[in-house]
């Protein structure tokens, strides 16, 4: 495996340090992904729409596609999924019937604080081991900082240009 022979502990090309972080990810979402499976009888995928669905005040596929960062038919096809669960329902929003408002159900509610708690669980199970609390504080302003700027690159790229 090519991967095998990288000195991995230095940090020095952004390259590997993205191999690295991805990895990590791979690695974080498997182990979720099982754990809620076999806790809660969810997938990972179902569990991040799920949260969001439970803590927007007037959810809607919208606020699923620009907080998990999924296209609005990703979103779209994951609250069908949780609709024909039975862990959300959409309710028609008086003023603006072009957008329903998703909301968890009992069912949903449920299944969502038991998947919580083995996320919950998980995370602390392989955060607590390899990092002080201190440092975890400091990756996750790292991480904020480099998801801001994604998204003013983003913006910046969408903007039309003027030519001279």
């Amino acid at each position: 495996m090519i991967l095998a022979n990288i000195d991995w502990g230095t940090v020095t090309d952004l390259k590997l340090l993205f191999t690295r972080l991805v990895r990590l990810e791979i690695e974080l979402w498997d182990a979720l992904d099982a754990r809620l499976k076999h806790d809660a009888g969810i997938a990972l995928r179902d569990y991040l729409p799920m949260q969001t669905i439970a803590t927007t005040k007037s959810c809607r596929v919208y606020h699923l596609m620009e907080q998990i960062g999924v296209t609005v038919g990703t979103a779209s096809k994951a609250v069908d999924r949780l609709e024909a669960a039975g862990y959300c329902q959409r309710t028609d929003d008086p003023g603006d019937r072009r957008s329903p408002i998703i909301t968890l159900t009992t069912e949903g509610i449920v299944v969502l604080a038991k998947a919580t708690n083995s996320i919950d669980a998980e995370l602390r199970l392989r955060f607590d081991a390899a990092a002080t609390p201190a440092a975890i504080e400091q990756l996750a302003g790292t991480i904020d900082a480099l998801l801001a700027r994604g998204e003013e690159t983003r913006h910046a790229q969408r903007r039309p240009r003027h030519h001279d």
